[in-house]
């Protein structure tokens, strides 16, 4: 009887440092991945679009023309929105890890890093990525999503009320809502929210995601007792309770 192949998964790397590239590509793929590396943003999107699909990227911070972070937040915004990243950089300045996690990455390593680490985060990222049963995809690509009195607006990243008036939300805020509405009325336990919020940050374990859901509460006026929103399934996690619909 024949078996078929586990399918490796695709690693896109995207460092102008061409050792970097030839390193990462001949560790990754040594170790079960698949590996293509280019060394610029212009690069990256040709790849995304010819050459995928990727089951991650990793993304040099300081690339020559358009820097990480805008490529980042333009995938992000995209149709590959759901890519994982991991960010790399030289600098280990803690604003840039903060402001890359901002952006949408996954994940964050200075350089010099050790293979054998990144290959580590490299997993980590994906399983979480995956936790997630496969019917449960992305509920709407439109740029705002309407659920009840309120719009999110997903490019300035900020809520909209009935009258109109902006409420501003934090990084890890924006990320944790939108999971919601791109799962709306569906339950998803602690463990699921911790993977799709992304990120490494201090803040996200479990017992950060009740405090970002009651701080979500907030924004959305909501009542912590009796929310009309985001309730509590006992035992289970949380649920949105709203029908979500796009807006252009």
């Amino acid at each position: 009887m024949q078996t078929t192949a586990p399918t490796q998964d695709h690693v896109l790397i995207v460092d102008d440092d061409r050792e970097i590239r030839e390193l990462l590509t001949t560790y990754l793929t040594r170790n079960g991945l698949r590996a293509t590396a280019v060394p610029t943003g212009r690069h990256m999107r040709i790849a995304m679009e010819t050459g995928g699909p990727f089951d991650l990227v990793i993304l040099d911070l300081m690339l020559p023309g358009e820097d990480g972070l805008s490529l980042c937040r333009d995938l992000r915004a995209g149709r590959h929105k759901a890519t994982p990243v991991i960010m790399l950089t030289a600098r280990g300045d803690e604003a840039d890890r903060i402001l890359g996690l901002e952006m949408g990455a996954d994940d964050y390593l200075a350089k010099p890093f050790a293979a054998r680490e990144l290959l580590a985060r490299i997993k980590s990222v994906l399983r979480r990525a995956r936790m997630l049963p496969p019917n449960m995809r992305a509920s709407d690509e439109s740029p705002r999503l309407s659920f009840g009195d309120w719009v999110l607006d997903t490019i300035e990243r900020h809520l909209v009320d009935a009258q109109g008036t902006v409420v501003p939300l934090s990084g890890a805020e924006y990320r944790l809502l939108r999971v919601f509405l791109d799962h709306p009325q569906r339950v998803l336990s602690r463990d699921q929210l911790l993977g799709l919020t992304q990120g490494r940050e201090a803040e996200l374990f479990e017992r950060s995601i009740d405090l970002l859901v009651s701080r979500i509460r907030q924004r959305l006026r909501d009542d912590a007792r009796e929310p009309k929103y985001i309730k509590t399934v006992r035992s289970e996690g949380y649920v949105l309770s709203m029908a979500v619909e796009g807006r252009d």
